[in-house]
């Protein structure tokens, strides 16, 4: 439920509905605007009666919220969130964040080479993976702690924010450590547990929509970090899972825009999951900044063809560099400014 208050009550007046909603046994989210506060009531488990409420000094209106995620959308917030990363801003008003680097740390020269071509292509983060969480147990599963080593070396040498998945909540002190921002992974959305815990942090997060994740499932999901305090939140669409096989995942770039109108929270695209297909890559991309996007997430590596992960997938330095050109002259004509 939301109380909306007139926009002449007064401190004593909402300090008096906050008094009133905990003795409900509920908790009460003050949502301060410029024009009136509203009031934000959670942990109820249904319906909340609210004939006293409404008839209290102050009181405008109460509206009833019936989505499974509160903290997360506009009708709880409606001034749209900016998540501060070491300095990178993501969100409205700011320049869309393009975030690259290889999918899996593979050595420390890769990842220096791979920082430098991320900077000098005039990218904002790098990305990396330590722990990977693959299809077969066969597969490269990442280098782990040296793996997050190479990633913070290579950030700090090129003034380069860094961001890694976490799979587990043993590896959260570890990776806060190394990362400017934490990723969670499709595979663990719906990681209900590592979610809560992540909630308690302060570092930004970086949440991926799952691989058949609705949007309101993507939401509530992003629900669980906010709700235990952690107001750092960043989406991710990455593509999800449909009877098409051409590509890796289908790209539903429907999202942005849609998430944009429910909540405050910034989404940024990964094309390069989405689709699987370096030469789809580009094209990707700049469609998902005309929709709206706050940013893009992007593999590249030193050299594509030896990867030990998503080779198919990344661009090389110099494609990196001829996209960011194409990235840069669309930005200035959709109006963007440093």
């Amino acid at each position: 439920m939301l109380i909306v208050m007139h926009h002449h009550a007064t401190k004593e007046q909402v300090d008096h509905i906050i008094a009133a909603v905990e003795a409900m046994g509920l908790t009460a989210e003050p949502i301060p605007g410029s024009l009136r506060t509203a009031i934000g009531v959670l942990g109820n488990q249904g319906y909340v009666d609210d004939s006293t409420i409404r008839t209290l000094p102050g009181v405008r209106e109460t509206i009833h919220v019936s989505k499974p995620y509160k903290m997360a959308s506009r009708d709880f917030h409606p001034v749209p969130s900016v998540i501060d990363v070491a300095g990178v801003k993501f969100g409205d008003g700011q320049k869309p964040v393009i975030i690259a680097g290889p999918c899996s740390i593979e050595t420390e020269e890769q990842m220096l080479t791979a920082a430098e071509q991320v900077k000098s292509g005039g990218g904002q983060m790098l990305r990396g993976g330590a722990f990977k969480p693959r299809t077969g147990p066969h597969s490269f599963q990442g280098l782990g702690i040296e793996g997050l080593k190479y990633l913070q070396q290579a950030g700090k040498e090129y003034n380069l924010p860094v961001v890694t998945e976490v799979m587990r909540i043993e590896q959260l002190d570890a990776v806060c450590q190394h990362a400017d921002m934490l990723q969670i992974g499709a595979r663990n959305m719906q990681n209900f547990d590592l979610l809560k815990e992540v909630g308690k942090l302060n570092h930004p997060v970086l949440l991926k929509r799952g691989m058949s994740a609705t949007i309101e499932e993507f939401l509530a999901a992003a629900e669980y970090i906010l709700s235990e305090g952690n107001r750092n939140v960043v989406l991710c669409e990455r593509g999800i899972r449909t009877f098409e096989t051409a590509t890796r995942n289908t790209l539903d770039l429907s999202v942005v825009p849609l998430v944009r109108e429910l909540s405050h929270l910034p989404i940024v695209v990964d094309p390069s999951h989405a689709t699987g297909k370096r030469m789809l890559v580009p094209v990707m991309t700049k469609a998902a900044l005309v929709a709206g996007a706050h940013g893009v997430m992007m593999e590249v590596h030193p050299n594509p063809a030896k990867a030990l992960c998503d080779g198919a997938q990344s661009l090389s330095g110099e494609h990196f560099a001829e996209l960011m050109q194409e990235i840069n002259r669309l930005l200035d004509f959709l109006g963007y400014q440093e």
